[in-house]
């Protein structure tokens, strides 16, 4: 066994000394509007991958309009002036006379909620309380849209790409960017320039209206309907009691209900101006060429004033512990939380580290709850670092017969002896190798990168990538030590017990606890 040992550590040591000494070469150059360029060619497989991000997600927004950086994912695929429309002139006119007739009906709908606070009425929802005129607004709404359908030619925009070999092209919203991507033939990367640029010069927002009605039914379907939706949402309302990120990405029914076009788009020309956007190619390409079409394509786009600030509201610290306890159609399931640091920030590497000790198979959570205890099915860790502030969990799923409270304090027994006891040297040194050579996996994938590079750039500065491996490896068992007896205060603890619904036959839990709303993009 001692000569295996020494093997696996040589290897270990010979294996890290290649992954730490690979960096990412990009070539990083700015246009005059102030859009961002981050460029890696890499021959071989004849395809690029391509993508840009906005600085701007859920944390940017208030209340009022909470939901609207998720709505502008979805109204980025409608089209342009000159895709999507089989006349763009009466389409035109049609989103006017919408935007108008919209304005009205919301007066309407005012005198309705006015009623519905002062308790007159059940609810504003409720059509029986419609005016003759406010059902009359609402037949003229829904035929205007009708004959809007008519002109549509549905997906066209993602169709040129993929009868061009575009492949996976997608987006993402997150509570801090929104991102695009798509795959495309390195004799294509012209097209993508075109396509890409129009979308943001020529943005229409055709079928707004609509369109917030299917963000409506997203919600009830990744929240509403799923056994722990509303509970982890409050959840999150309750964890962030000061900071915009209390809210959910995919915004508040009552906010996707009155958004107006025109408030969205003053949010599009303040958030997708080029100098709050990032656009990274990685794969076969001539960069020449490449920044060529950059200034030609993407530089006609007007660079709408200074670029926003960060954002102003901050998260408070927190002064006791909070707990949520709920019952859901759920297994029993307990999840911890503790604020901690954003993103790159100096303690996040330990953190990092920390989590990877607890999670995975061979780790401590496993090991001591699901095997020796037998209190737990599933048990795990994660480190959510945001831009502006960062948090630490942990949870798991009850064994049957065990309670979230049993689990809890299987789970608070864990981080104190971390915090108690330095972690071994062979311990820190697997959890070490292993984000190496998952680190090293990552910069093998051309999409792969092209998504790192977009979101280290939206979150701080991309070259992040080239460091983030060397900061995992320098850390220490101190470090380790430090930061739990830092952050894992009881003052500083968010805890949430799941119990299982009277009746209800349990599908299962997320090991962990509630995660960032489904809606955010890859990291």
């Amino acid at each position: 066994m001692a000569i295996r040992m020494v093997h696996a550590l040589l290897l270990a040591m010979l294996l890290a000394a290649p992954l730490s000494a690979q960096r990412v070469e990009v070539e990083e150059f700015t246009l005059d509007n102030g859009m961002k360029f981050l460029l890696l060619p890499r021959s071989g497989d004849p395809n690029v991958a391509a993508g840009w991000i906005s600085k701007f997600g859920s944390v940017n927004e208030r209340p009022g309009v909470t939901g609207v950086a998720h709505l502008f994912e979805h109204m980025m695929f409608k089209g342009t002036r000159t895709i999507g429309t089989k006349d763009v002139q009466r389409d035109a006119e049609i989103i006017d006379e919408l935007d108008a007739m919209r304005a009205r009906i919301q007066a309407e709908r005012a005198v309705l909620l006015e009623k519905e606070r002062r308790g007159l009425i059940d609810s504003a929802a409720n059509p029986a309380h419609r005016s003759a005129r406010h059902t009359e607004l609402l037949q003229r709404f829904n035929k205007l849209l009708a004959e809007q359908r008519e002109l549509i030619v549905k997906d066209e925009f993602t169709q040129i790409y993929t009868t061009n070999g575009g492949s996976g092209m997608n987006a993402g919203t997150t509570n801090d960017f929104t991102i695009y991507f798509i795959n495309v033939p390195a004799n294509k990367i012209e097209l993508w320039f075109w396509m890409e640029s129009d979308r943001l010069s020529n943005p229409v927002f055709r079928e707004f209206y609509s369109e917030r009605d299917v963000v409506r039914e997203e919600r009830r379907l990744r929240t509403d309907s799923t056994p722990t939706g509303r509970l982890d949402e409050q959840l999150e309302t309750m964890f962030w009691m000061s900071s915009p990120y209390g809210w959910p990405v995919i915004g508040w029914p009552s906010d996707l209900d009155a958004i107006t076009r025109a408030e969205a788009m003053e949010y599009f020309d303040r958030y997708y101006s080029p100098n709050n956007l990032v656009a990274s190619l990685v794969g076969d390409f001539d960069l020449e060429r490449v920044k060529e079409l950059a200034v030609r394509y993407f530089g006609r786009l007007e660079n709408r004033g200074a670029p926003p600030g960060p954002v102003r509201t901050r998260e408070v610290q927190q002064q006791a512990q909070q707990r949520l306890v709920g019952h859901a159609e759920t297994r029993p399931q307990a999840s911890i939380r503790f604020h901690t640091v954003p993103d790159a920030h100096v303690d996040e590497p330990p953190l990092i580290v920390l989590a990877a000790i607890l999670n995975g198979r061979t780790g401590r959570l496993y090991k001591s709850l699901v095997l020796e205890q037998q209190v737990a099915v599933q048990a795990g860790a994660g480190v959510d670092g945001r831009k502006y502030d960062g948090s630490f969990r942990l949870g798991g799923v009850a064994a049957p017969g065990r309670t979230p409270e049993e689990l809890e304090k299987a789970l608070l027994e864990e981080l104190d002896l971390i915090a108690r006891e330095p972690v071994g040297e062979r311990e820190l040194q697997k959890v070490k190798n292993q984000q190496l050579a998952g680190d090293f996996r990552k910069l093998q994938s051309k999409f792969g990168l092209m998504l790192q590079l977009l979101t280290y750039e939206a979150l701080g500065e991309w070259s992040n990538v080239n460091v983030f491996s060397d900061r995992i490896q320098a850390v220490t068992a101190e470090d380790i030590q430090r930061v739990a007896k830092r952050y894992f205060a009881e003052t500083n603890r968010t805890v949430a017990l799941y119990h299982t619904k009277e009746g209800a036959g349990p599908p299962g839990g997320r090991p962990g606890g509630p995660r960032r709303p489904p809606q955010g993009g890859p990291r």
